[in-house]
């Protein structure tokens, strides 16, 4: 098994904390985001030759002894799916393959979920997703995307503008899993793109991560839900940190 943190934004609605650090190295109950992290994949029995990371924006500043790190030299102008590639030489065929968002922390239950799920291409999915959502603005629509279930247990939409609660079936959180034999042809997948084409209004360096899978969706990939009910939070804000810090998550 690989794994692979993506940590190369500005992080800019986080500052003045990462005014000179990376968004991955803001602390989170006295200790960074990434190292939370870094705990989780310790606790499950996973060594540090096998996980990478991808920095970007203050990479100088991120502490990860012992992990391989790329370096996304174009941090300002491009997005994670672009991030994530830069890293490719680590997706080794053959191996699971995790992709890990650097700005999330998580309980060792939620990674164990995903690696116990089996499927081409499994995403963590927060049944609910509301609770923690109700937390972090007034109306929970606002920041939610699409999460659609078909009849057979697979995710047929996800990243879009919903409409209703009823399009939230759950909510996608930062960290997908390719099986070991798809990740030849999850290469493959995204250098067949067409870099002139526009996805979901972003240009092919800009494009959402959440806009990629769906592209494998709709490509006929099966990606297949890992089901949680919370243990896990996403730092985006100065206002999250400070509430996070306030009730004591993840002391």
């Amino acid at each position: 098994m690989k794994i692979i943190v993506l940590a190369a934004g500005q992080g800019t609605r986080l500052r003045p904390y990462t005014n000179d650090k990376p968004k991955c190295m803001v602390s989170l109950s006295g200790k960074p985001l990434l190292h939370h992290q870094l705990d989780v994949m310790e606790i499950l029995g996973i060594t540090k030759q096998d996980i990478a990371l991808v920095g970007g924006y203050l990479q100088e500043a991120i502490v990860a002894p012992g992990l391989k790190q790329y370096r996304n030299d174009h941090f300002a102008q491009t997005n994670m799916v672009e991030t994530l590639f830069c890293a490719e030489e680590f997706m080794v065929d053959g191996e699971d393959l995790i992709i890990a968002y650097g700005d999330i922390v998580y309980e060792s239950t939620v990674l164990q979920a995903l690696m116990d799920t089996q499927g081409e291409i499994v995403i963590t999915a927060d049944l609910d997703w509301e609770k923690l959502w109700s937390l972090r603005m007034a109306n929970p629509l606002d920041d939610a995307e699409t999460f659609k279930i078909n009849e057979d247990g697979f995710v047929s939409e996800l990243g879009k503008k919903p409409k209703s609660k009823d399009e939230v079936q759950a909510q996608y959180m930062g960290l997908i899993k390719v099986n070991a034999d798809k990740v030849s042809e999850f290469k493959a997948f995204y250098h067949s793109l067409d870099r002139s084409d526009n996805y979901d209004g972003k240009d092919f360096d800009n494009m959402y991560m959440t806009s990629f899978i769906q592209n494998l969706i709709d490509r006929g990939w099966k990606v297949k839900p890992a089901f949680v009910h919370n243990g896990w939070i996403e730092v985006d804000t100065v206002d999250e940190l400070d509430m996070y810090e306030s009730m004591g998550i993840f002391k």
